[in-house]
């Protein structure tokens, strides 16, 4: 078996994203949930914005000179997230994943990041394994909520589209909880129209690139991030990823109907400070 690591390249795409729609849905089905991906094009679609990105690294893995797998390095912020990872289910439990990892981990040291960090899905256990094994910790169970909008404006917090003029305001925020900020983060969101700020008392509590899957958000309390989901028109992809932790937070959401599709696991290698006052993660971190 010959196996080639290279960058990955945007004519890629097609091919990775079916690798990484089948992926998904093998491991997801296996253990009776939806994939991440609903279908081959948005899995292709994903990747392709990905790899369009230049603060965005990829790397594939052909086997015998073709594509069996492919991951990822976000390169946004002082931390990379990882993902997503996928091998061909055809040529799985034969050492691509840890290879894709360590390529990806050697492009973070070589880069001076000062931490990585994932989030693993609850159900795969060899994935668990593997990241633990690579020298990744634990750090917050994750659940993913999904549901019907709640569509409620909040006395007292007003909800708007973040400006560029808000980035400084959101990346202090961002920078007292977790210790940096996730500014190219933001202002890509700024540019799609996706983020939103939530005032009160007349300056920005909180911000978020997007409530879903691939969103974070940052607030000076849990009733900043209740106001911000509480606005949203809708939840994208298999839905956001709440700190299980924060009881006041799931219950309220529960209470709002909505549902718990998932648990997941927040995964840090290097860097890490304990977050204060509200959050919610990405897939990334």
């Amino acid at each position: 078996m010959a196996i080639l690591m290279r960058p990955a390249q945007p004519e890629d795409a097609g091919e990775c994203g079916r690798i990484c729609h089948d992926a998904f849905r093998a491991i997801a089905t296996a253990h009776n949930f939806l994939p991440d991906f609903p279908n081959a094009e948005a899995a292709t679609g994903a990747l392709g914005m990905m790899l369009g990105n230049p603060n965005s690294y990829g790397v594939v893995a052909e086997r015998n000179g073709k594509i069996a797998g492919s991951n990822f390095l976000d390169e946004r912020s002082a931390i990379a997230g990882v993902g997503p990872i996928t091998v061909d289910p055809s040529v799985q439990n034969e050492g691509l994943g840890a290879q894709l990892m360590h390529a990806v981990l050697q492009r973070a040291t070589e880069r001076k990041f000062a931490g990585v960090r994932l989030v693993q899905a609850g159900y795969h256990c060899r994935s668990l394994s593997l990241y633990l094994k690579l020298g990744f910790d634990v750090r917050e169970h994750l659940s993913c909520v999904q549901g019907q909008p709640i569509g409620e404006a909040i006395e007292g917090y007003a909800v708007r589209a973040a400006t560029v003029a808000d980035g400084e305001a959101c990346n202090a925020l961002c920078r007292a909880a977790h210790g940096f900020d996730r500014d190219r983060e933001l202002r890509d969101a700024i540019a799609q129209g996706a983020a939103r700020v939530v005032v009160r008392n007349g300056r920005i509590a909180g911000y978020v690139t997007r409530i879903g899957f691939s969103g974070h958000a940052v607030t000076e309390t849990t009733d900043d991030l209740k106001a911000l989901i509480a606005a949203a028109e809708s939840f994208q992809g298999p839905g956001f990823l709440v700190p299980t932790r924060n009881g006041a937070l799931m219950r309220w959401c529960l209470d709002k109907g909505l549902r718990v599709t998932q648990s997941l696991t927040l995964m840090t290698m290097g860097l890490y400070n304990e977050p204060t006052g509200g959050w919610l993660p990405s897939v990334l971190y």
